[in-house]
């Protein structure tokens, strides 16, 4: 059974467990510090999870000590504030959360199998040790097929080709800027060698034996031929505790898709305890999810859902991220129902379909903190069409968990926030800027593809015409 499943009284294990962990962690404590790692191999460049702002990889010493792709100094030190019961300033996320009074991400990370069980050690470290972590996310490169609207050069290879011919956006300041991603910033070729991606094959063996859970992003995975050579090193090398895990646009041709699912398939029925699909997803309306993931094609997404489900039936689920953002409100709840569909036709005595909603913070004007207050309401009345629909002794599997409404609830909490006028006004006179040049350069439309926004949209041209 997974653990999202399981109940204590009327409470999911996986809130109960976030909120014991609560208590024992004290006010600065996050086990994700130690135990969790992001790599972006593309850039050199990492984090502990992905609040947190990236920093930059020493290149000379993982020559030698491939580990320090994640114990870098800039961590080191984190964990040695956290130990004295202190407040690292790149939390701020977490630390916003609890301060509305909600569960972060921190009590839930904390809270799972990987990090919980090595709580005794890291009370009792200094901060110093270098830490073979049990949960690793990392993008190998940033080949990627779509240009969706709040990405970056960084993790996709259209976006960097566009910035390349027709320069930065005319924001203020300028939004991805070429400048910004030379020297250190440069993502990295697929086809040049790459020193970070060198260190981690070399740290693979190493690594491997301890993993609990493996992640692979992108870019685009599916399109990326070192998640191959993962696929193949798990098949020769059994982990029978090991989480396998790979995030996906799914807007992949037919035959690709088909060399992938022969992969999945083999590993579920073999090597691994379980294998989760995760599948990035705004919104339930197909022209608003195309525009805002420019080049995707929402049917063929949703086809490849049916047929990822439908082919690997054994030691596998599916996640949905929904990538909270301006654009994304109002399909929201048709995606949400969507999922409520998938559960039922798919998740017969296990849980297999599942959903995250992470907020969009940067680029700031796209985030839902800039819009109208009336959309506020709108997100409300979404949670309380949630709250009608939980699962129950009698549905345990159809309807949503309370952690999944939880998250929503401080993610309006956070879209409630008041922000300084003048802060607000240059987020929308740069949310008009970004979106008029976007139109042009990709043939869009904004206004026929949200006329629900209108008015937003002119307060926003309002803004940039005027400041």
């Amino acid at each position: 059974m997974n653990k999202g499943d399981e109940t204590i009284g009327n409470q999911s294990k996986f809130m109960s467990d976030a909120q014991d962990m609560k208590a024992k962690l004290g006010p600065g404590l996050c086990l994700a510090k130690w135990q969790q790692v992001s790599l972006h191999l593309t850039t050199g460049m990492t984090n502990s999870c992905y609040h947190p702002p990236l920093h930059t990889i020493d290149p000379e010493l993982i020559q030698t000590k491939p580990s320090a792709l994640h114990n870098t100094e800039h961590k080191k030190l984190q964990r040695k504030i956290m130990l004295k019961n202190e407040k690292p300033s790149e939390c701020s996320y977490c630390w916003n959360m609890e301060s509305l009074g909600e569960l972060s991400d921190r009590h839930y990370r904390s809270g799972e199998s990987w990090a919980a069980e090595h709580f005794d050690t890291i009370v009792n470290s200094t901060g110093d040790e270098n830490v073979i972590p049990s949960y690793v996310e990392v993008n190998f490169s940033n080949v990627c097929n779509l240009k969706c609207s709040y990405c970056s050069p960084q993790f996709s290879s259209t976006w960097a080709e566009e910035i390349l011919h027709q320069g930065a956006y005319p924001t203020v300041p300028p939004h991805n800027h070429p400048d910004h991603f030379s020297g250190r910033r440069r993502p990295i070729p697929n086809r040049e060698t790459n020193p970070y991606v060198e260190a981690f094959w070399n740290w693979w063996p190493a690594l491997y034996p301890h993993l609990k859970h493996f992640r692979m992003t992108g870019g685009e995975p599916i399109l990326d031929r070192n998640t191959y050579r993962v696929f193949n090193y798990v098949l020769n090398f059994p982990n029978p505790d090991l989480h396998l895990d790979v995030t996906s646009n799914f807007n992949i041709d037919l035959e690709t898709f088909s060399k992938y699912l022969d992969y999945v398939k083999n590993l579920t029925e073999t090597t691994i305890e379980h294998f989760m699909q995760y599948v990035s997803m705004d919104t339930g309306v197909a022209n608003h999810a195309e525009y805002i993931r420019n080049n995707l094609h929402a049917p063929t997404v949703f086809a490849n859902v049916e047929n990822f489900l439908w082919t690997v039936k054994k030691k596998s689920s599916l996640t949905f991220i929904i990538t909270l953002n301006n654009l994304s409100i109002l399909g929201l709840q048709n995606l949400l129902q969507h999922i409520l569909t998938l559960r039922q036709k798919y998740s017969i005595d296990h849980q297999r379909i599942w959903f995250d909603t992470p907020v969009l913070r940067n680029p700031d004007w796209q985030s839902l903190q800039i819009l109208p207050r009336e959309y506020q309401g709108l997100l409300a009345n979404i949670i309380a069409w949630m709250k009608l629909h939980q699962v129950s002794e009698h549905n345990p599997y159809d309807g949503f968990k309370d952690y999944e409404i939880q998250r929503l609830e401080r993610s309006l909490a956070w879209m409630s926030e008041e922000l300084d006028p003048d802060v607000l006004n240059k987020r929308r006179a740069n949310f008009y800027r970004f979106f008029s040049e976007y139109d042009k350069r990709r043939n869009l439309s904004f206004i026929q593809t949200f006329p629900n926004m209108s008015d937003f949209w002119e307060e926003c041209k309002y803004h940039a015409q005027t400041a």
